[in-house]
């Protein structure tokens, strides 16, 4: 015998709400006419779907492998429906996208202004982890990856390539002096990131071997956060090499051994194969490129 997709839908809303009285309320119904609907699911499949306590509802194993399939389901039927009313008007609905701290906060953030202007039927939700989220799972929609994606059922997009370079404040060049040449990095002060595990972190090591001639380097600090790195250039405890992206309006600090290019690292635009021609995506896409190529020169 099918199951009854209202049922199924019910169920889903007791599921996600954790009793009846909070998804009687979403859905708009009373909590007598949603608890029946659930018992009378359990009756058609002859298994027991929640654990039913004082504190509220729990997900038997049973419950718990029907939820999985119902938020699949629930979460492809959303996404048809968007993609139906975007193919009518204008983009809308939630984007969530997603990247790494330093990067969302320092250079993202600031330019979604503009995009939020432009698109505000775009529920935008900006989630900074430097570790990847799991598009597939739909912890996003969007990723901005600075280094290969891992995911290889992702749509990646070549992004941009970033660059490194060294920098130090004024103050510190005052104390210390400024190097001539990269073999001077023996006798200054050198800030590394502690803790790499992609080759866009890995990059901000390079201070540790650029130059050297066979002096043992070793750091005088190490920081697992680029924006604390930055922080602490800017306090004169030594010099650090830097995407240029995040220091180009920062008068603190000034770009020494300028002949000296650091290595760089390419960034990639991510999501999904079934969000293949959503319009929201398109506009951000279009929209990444397009602040991306009118800072080329810093970036």
């Amino acid at each position: 015998m099918p199951m009854d997709w209202d049922k199924l839908r019910v169920f889903h809303a007791v599921a996600a709400a954790g009793s009846f009285t909070m998804a009687g309320a979403r859905l708009n119904s009373s909590q007598s006419a949603v608890s029946r609907q659930v018992k009378t699911l359990e009756e058609t499949l002859n298994v027991s779907l929640f654990t039913r306590h004082a504190r509220g509802l729990v997900l038997t194993s049973e419950g718990q492998k029907l939820f999985a399939t119902t938020q699949d389901v629930v979460g492809k039927i959303e996404e048809a429906q968007r993609e139906l009313m975007e193919s009518r008007g204008r983009p809308f609905g939630t984007l969530r996208i997603t990247t790494m701290v330093t990067f969302g906060a320092v250079w993202l953030t600031p330019h979604l202004k503009e995009f939020v202007q432009q698109y505000p039927e775009i529920d935008v939700q900006l989630v900074l982890d430097d570790d990847d989220l799991d598009l597939a799972a739909g912890e996003a929609e969007v990723a901005i990856r600075l280094h290969p994606p891992e995911q290889a059922d992702l749509i990646q997009r070549p992004l941009a390539t970033f660059h490194n370079h060294i920098y130090a404040s004024p103050e510190y060049l005052d104390r210390k002096g400024a190097p001539c040449c990269a073999e001077d990095l023996d006798h200054h002060d050198l800030i590394v990131f502690g803790n790499t595990t992609t080759h866009a972190t890995k990059t901000l090591n390079w201070v540790l071997e650029v130059g050297n001639t066979g002096y043992k380097r070793t750091a005088a600090l190490e920081v697992n956060n680029l924006y604390g790195m930055m922080s602490a250039v800017e306090a004169g405890m030594g010099v650090a090499i830097m995407p240029d992206y995040l220091v180009h309006n920062r008068s603190t600090l000034v770009r020494i051994l300028p002949d000296v290019d650091g290595p760089s690292f390419d960034s990639y635009f991510c999501y999904p194969p079934e969000l293949r021609g959503s319009k929201r995506i398109g506009v951000f896409r279009d929209f990444m490129i397009q602040q991306i190529r009118a800072e080329s020169n810093i970036i």
